[in-house]
């Protein structure tokens, strides 16, 4: 997403919510949003009962565009992350509609309380969505963990015993969750496959492949060649007439030995080699349709 993507007109905040684009850069994005009035709590009142009892349009309107700021000075919080701030405002921005979708003003509490915990949720989970190609915290624990564990690690040390306690117990997580999470952080995304020619027998695929006889797609294999070679030749067979049946048995089904020849079963049926061959390859060929099938 560019920075484009976020630039709000501050002449006309209609057009600017339905028109992004108009300011041209995050830094211009920034200073735009700064400049937009501050609402009272009287005013903030007035038009979350319009919202709330009208569902008047221009009231969340407004009370969103006064409150684009708060998600801006939130997202500078999770910049540590390497990813872009237009992005994080973005997520941030979304977040923000939705708080002013269920702001209730009768709880006695200003937008802004209640927008940060709306605002942080959609911007954490756009981090942990796109932080890594996989997806590093899943749990809530890991969820935590994975905001706060950086922060709470001593600079440059790996985590002892004695602060992996400190740790789970300030977040009420277990021990093995915070060492399990310290091993995600200092790993890094790799490629299942070399990105060149030249390093082939360096990429996990060539290292990682099971050889045995476990892996799935081969034990489904085992099974439907087991399968063919015992009732699956049988049907087969079974939809042959006699000679025909004769003859593959003959050629291709003896357990030890070579097959016969195609003038030893023409001799024995008193036809022409060549007169074997056909029904071979069609009796084959109709066996193969109902392997397949």
């Amino acid at each position: 997403m560019s920075n484009q993507a976020l630039a709000l007109s501050n002449s006309n905040v209609a057009m600017a919510i339905s028109n992004p684009g108009a300011l041209g850069t995050i830094e211009a994005y920034i200073s735009a949003v700064n400049r937009l009035p501050l609402l009272s709590a009287e005013q903030e009142k007035n038009l979350a009962e319009q919202l709330q009892k009208e569902g008047n349009l221009d009231a969340a309107r407004d009370l969103i565009m006064s409150h684009l700021r708060l998600v801006v000075s939130i997202s500078r919080q999770y910049l540590g992350y390497g990813l872009p701030h237009a992005d994080l405002i973005q997520e941030g921005n979304i977040g923000l509609m939705k708080a002013v979708k269920r702001f209730d003003v009768s709880r006695g509490v200003r937008l802004v309380s209640f927008a940060v915990h709306w605002i942080k949720a959609e911007i954490h989970e756009y981090v942990i969505r796109n932080w890594r190609m996989v997806k590093i915290a899943t749990t809530k624990a890991q969820r935590k963990l994975f905001f706060n564990l950086r922060s709470m690690r001593p600079d440059g040390q790996t985590l002892n015993p004695e602060h992996i306690e400190g740790i789970a117990a300030k977040l009420n997580v277990r021990p093995e969750d915070v060492s399990e999470m310290e091993v995600r952080l200092s790993g890094r995304d790799m490629s299942f496959e070399s990105q060149t020619n030249d390093d082939d027998e360096f990429a996990p695929i060539s290292y990682l492949s099971d050889d045995g006889d476990h892996e799935p797609t081969s034990v489904i294999e085992k099974q439907a060649y087991d399968t063919l070679q015992s009732s699956g030749i049988s049907q087969a067979l079974s939809l042959l007439d006699e000679r025909s049946r004769r003859i593959i048995e003959a050629r291709w089904l003896q357990d030890e030995g070579g097959g016969a020849t195609l003038h030893e079963l023409a001799a024995e049926f008193g036809v022409s080699a060549e007169r074997i061959r056909q029904i071979e390859a069609a009796s084959l060929k109709k066996m193969r349709k109902a392997l397949s099938e």
